[in-house]
């Protein structure tokens, strides 16, 4: 506001200062400051519940397949809030070779108030845990011959239905060949034709061996790395393979 000199000169005369303005202005920044931190902890909780499923059989054998799981794990289980585990053997669903799940993330006893820092070293620690008890799996005694890989399937799924919670994603991965020939799935015998193809996968979920795996991510490392049949079939042992995981209800699926 401006006010009239006596000489006749219009100066600029300072506007008062209003200290509940200020208090409002304070107010006002703290709350966006609140709208901020809520958004990071929604973006730190969005993490998922997990499984990882280690095949004990002829897979396990190159160091290739080692190396895929000391390489790969480790950044999964960071997105991760509980990881179940399941072995590939030749009776993987009645196995007697486990790994005990571990729980990532921080219960209410152990972080009260929400704490972030409290948060992030309960899961530093408990991520530590993830890859012993994953490698302990390649050394799964032998049980029976060949690969049950649908029985491993079925077992940790069976595991991740219990720990279920329809506003978290629910990931899988899978360190095998897939090559699965126990039971009544015999991959180096299967007619992979489209239309077998899809009698096969009907077969399965009739008999309720294709777990439930509505909305699941999947991903396999090493698939068919030891290619023991004709080229020729290769894509269609692809095909097979994602057929089979979209009839159980798997919402993406990455064959590696």
């Amino acid at each position: 506001m401006t006010e009239e000199s006596g000489d006749g000169a219009r100066r600029r005369r300072a506007a008062p200062h209003h200290p509940r303005t200020a208090r409002r202005l304070l107010a006002a920044l703290g709350a966006l400051l609140l709208v901020a931190a809520g958004v990071t902890a929604c973006g730190a909780d969005d993490r998922a519940i997990c499984g990882v499923i280690v095949d004990s059989t002829s897979y396990a054998d190159p160091a290739t397949s080692r190396n895929d799981v000391t390489s790969k794990l480790p950044a999964f289980a960071q997105g991760c809030d509980w990881i179940g585990f399941a072995a590939v053997t030749g009776s993987s669903e009645s196995s007697t070779c486990r790994q005990d799940p571990v729980a990532i993330a921080g219960t209410q006893a152990e972080n009260p108030n929400d704490n972030p820092v409290v948060e992030d070293r309960v899961r530093a620690h408990r991520i530590t845990e993830v890859l012993p008890r994953a490698v302990k799996l390649f050394d799964c005694p032998t049980e029976g011959e060949g690969s049950d890989v649908l029985g491993a399937l079925r077992y940790l799924v069976k595991q991740l239905s219990a720990q279920r919670q329809p506003d978290k994603a629910h990931q899988i991965i899978v360190f095998s060949d897939l090559i699965n020939n126990r039971g009544d799935l015999n991959i180096n015998k299967l007619d992979l034709s489209e239309s077998s193809r899809q009698q096969k996968i009907k077969e399965l979920r009739d008999a309720r061996l294709l777990p439930d795996m509505t909305g699941y991510a999947v991903t396999v490392h090493g698939f068919l790395r030891e290619k023991t049949s004709s080229p020729d079939r290769f894509p269609l042992l692809e095909g097979f393979w994602r057929e089979a995981f979209e009839a159980a209800g798997a919402g993406t699926v990455d064959l590696l």
